[in-house]
């Protein structure tokens, strides 16, 4: 069974039939129609995908793609909403200022910003369809959020904070992507059970720690400061890392499986969430390491 949390869940391709990724793979000549593999088999009597029926009442069989989500797709809608995230990051950078006159309110909007994210994050997540307008909402709020944090952080703990988290997460994307082409990860039922359960025990704990900090007073159970703080952002840069290969395999069965086009946006919704996840534990890091405390 897959969680449906928005930080856990690999959002889309195969919401009742599990995870695609962990049955077995497509042949050459295309997924294995008719069986629980294929998780827009059902239903449909014909060629078991969802324009079939439509397909022969014409007499000759559309093109494959017709309808269906590519790669392209993919990589517009993650533009889209990257694109979104980084502008609404820069102008947040540029308008809310973080001096010692400032810096309250301005970190009240990004604190008020990641909230509104957060809901509309947890709206698309159980909603059975991709809904754009919701994942650029989100999108826009979590940019705001970034660009204060990030603003904070590289204005006031350590300069060029933001651009070295930035390249710190191009390298985990460009890293994972790399390796899951060239098949060093292979991600299975196995593999997605392990992320899982280590994702969960990881937020449980930092739960835990923040309880205990906002009751207790000080850094709470210590794990996010001082040497354990970066020890626990290593391992939150790795699990990113692992729900990366998530996604890059759902999105790859996604298009083998012929997902609705509109399941493209649930992959730019994806990746996103995970790529936000690697930055703040790279920013996170950062400001640990170069810290007065």
């Amino acid at each position: 069974m897959r969680s449906r949390n928005p930080v856990f869940s690999r959002r889309g391709f195969s919401r009742d039939n599990g995870y695609a990724g962990f049955n077995t793979a497509p042949q050459a000549g295309g997924p294995a129609v008719g069986t629980q593999t294929d998780p827009y088999a059902q239903g449909n009597p014909y060629a078991q995908n969802p324009y079939a029926q439509q397909d022969l009442q014409y007499g000759a069989p559309a093109p494959a793609t017709t309808g269906r989500m590519t790669m392209d797709d993919v990589v517009v809608r993650t533009a889209s909403t990257l694109g979104t995230l980084i502008v609404t990051a820069a102008l947040a950078w540029a308008l809310l200022p973080v001096d010692n006159a400032n810096l309250s309110r301005s970190y009240g909007i990004g604190v008020g910003a990641a909230l509104i994210g957060m809901v509309l994050a947890f709206v698309q997540s159980f909603k059975r369809k991709a809904s754009p307008a919701l994942i650029l909402s989100y999108a826009a709020f979590e940019g705001v959020f970034l660009g204060v944090v990030s603003s904070v952080v590289d204005n006031r703990i350590a300069s060029g904070a933001a651009m070295q988290a930035v390249i710190g997460t191009m390298a985990v994307f460009a890293g994972v992507l790399v390796a899951y082409k060239a098949g060093w990860i292979r991600v299975n039922r196995r593999f997605y059970g392990f992320v899982m359960a280590a994702a969960l025990g990881f937020v449980l704990l930092m739960v835990v720690n923040l309880l205990f900090a906002v009751f207790g007073g000080g850094d709470g159970l210590g794990f996010r400061s001082g040497p354990l703080g970066v020890f626990f952002g290593v391992v939150g840069v790795l699990l990113g890392a692992c729900f990366l290969a998530l996604d890059f395999k759902q999105v790859e069965d996604g298009i083998a499986y012929g997902a609705p086009k509109q399941e493209a946006w649930l992959a730019a919704f994806g990746l996103t969430l995970t790529l936000v996840w690697i930055y703040m534990e790279f920013l996170r890091i950062i400001a640990i390491l170069n810290s007065n405390d």
